[in-house]
């Protein structure tokens, strides 16, 4: 074989298992916070606990808010970004980030918004339904 066509695997075989790799770990199941405490990231799912303090602080440029998971564990969650614009409107978070002590670190967070169209869908439900009633 020649030497060019033995690299060329090599490399081939290299790469597609370090993509692989990046592609296993970039896999990510919904988990509570007893679960992700054990995790180097974790994406939690949960909603925002309006009954505790929230705020964003200038000094440490962070926002601050108590969330609690699906299955009611409520931690602090620290996201070192403002509090994005519709954070009261959403029904349901997804924080991704990291479990250290009692306090979720979040790199990212997701709002998961209630859908304008619900609303529609219902009444056009409830309409049909009459109708075939009547």
């Amino acid at each position: 074989m020649k030497p060019k066509l033995i690299i060329g695997i090599i490399a081939i075989v290299g790469f597609t298992s370090l993509l692989m790799y990046n592609f296993g770990n970039s896999i990510s199941t919904y988990v509570n916070f007893e679960q992700a405490s054990d995790m180097n990231s974790a994406h939690v799912v949960g909603s925002w606990d309006d009954s505790k303090d929230h705020g964003f602080s200038m000094e440490t440029k962070r926002f601050t808010f108590f969330m609690k998971d699906e299955a009611g564990n409520v931690r602090r969650v620290v996201y070192p970004k403002s509090k994005p614009n519709n954070f009261e409107q959403a029904d349901r978070l997804v924080v991704i980030g990291k479990m250290q002590d009692d306090v979720f670190y979040a790199d990212e967070m997701l709002m998961k918004c209630p859908s304008k169209y619900n609303n529609a869908e219902d009444a056009q439900f409830e309409k049909a339904s009459a109708a075939n009633t009547l």
